[in-house]
């Protein structure tokens, strides 16, 4: 009887501190007015959801900021999670946090 290979382990990761785990939006390669971008030119996006938020941020009241929120970020202090092989996943500072888009309900 042959044996099963054991399943391997999920892997996450959690932000620690005042920090959020977000997956950056693709970078733009064109612009709103239509005109295509050459590879070698890129405008910086600052946006993304977020993936995961650790326990300080998720039980203060002074952060509305939940899983799945599209965000605006400042860049500077992002940190880069070698976590997935398009390498778009950051943690952030909860301060570098500048927008949350919401939709009116």
């Amino acid at each position: 009887m042959a044996q099963s290979k054991p399943k391997p382990e999920l892997e996450t990761v959690e932000p620690i501190g005042a920090r959020v785990l977000i997956r950056k939006d693709e970078d733009k390669k064109q612009t709103k007015s239509g005109i295509h971008l050459p590879d070698k030119i890129e405008i910086p996006t600052i946006t993304g959801r977020v993936v995961a938020i650790s326990a300080q941020v998720e039980s203060d009241p002074d952060y509305p900021i939940r899983n799945y929120d599209r965000i605006l970020f400042n860049p500077k202090h992002a940190i880069p999670v070698d976590f997935e092989g398009d390498n778009r996943l950051f943690v952030i500072p909860v301060e570098d946090i500048v927008a949350v888009f919401r939709k009116d309900t």
